[in-house]
């Protein structure tokens, strides 16, 4: 998957139309310090966005594999145009999310906009819950993220007790 093409692609799609979007998943992660491999390219983004950017999508030859009213799917037969992978806020989390994002260099030295590390672990914390066989991945990554310098590690812990989940949060503590 070429990561620049699409990172400029979708940005193309939502800046001009005002949609507020940030970089999750493994580039945002890579962003941050946490170089892994990843075959996809995931957003969160104004929920507002999801019905035109699907239209879009689809309109440009990508295939929609899931739709939800809070993610998306979509893969490109080419695969240099790959999977891209869709979280749609809105209200106050859409607020929290866009306003405090952090401007970073991406791939190819694309300027991108990344969650702050305390967000990234709260969407990571609703990925295990709503799929624990995640956990693994989604832990390793959450324990990075909170050695990041300045992150607020009770916002993180919150998360964890919110999702009913508060033994993996300490299962992750006594590892730092």
């Amino acid at each position: 998957m070429n990561f620049v093409r699409a990172l400029r692609e979708v940005a193309a799609f939502l800046d001009p139309r005002g949609f507020r979007h940030a970089v999750v998943g493994g580039v945002g992660l890579a962003a941050l310090g946490l170089p892994r491999a990843t075959i996809d390219l995931d957003f969160v983004v104004d929920a507002a966005a999801q019905e035109p950017l699907i239209a879009h999508l689809e309109s440009d030859g990508f295939e929609t594999l899931h739709r939800s009213r809070g993610y998306s799917n979509h893969l490109h037969p080419e695969a240099e145009r790959g999977r891209l992978d869709f979280v749609y806020v809105v209200g106050e989390t859409a607020a929290a999310i866009f306003g405090s994002a952090l401007d970073l260099e991406g791939p190819g030295g694309l300027p991108m906009r990344v969650p702050r590390p305390e967000h990234l672990a709260a969407m990571k914390v609703h990925a295990m819950k709503n799929d624990p066989e995640r956990s693994l991945q989604e832990m390793a990554d959450i324990r990075f993220l909170l050695t990041l310098p300045g992150v607020d590690r009770d916002v993180v812990r919150e998360r964890f007790e919110r999702a009913g989940l508060a033994d993996r949060y300490r299962e992750i503590e006594a590892t730092l």
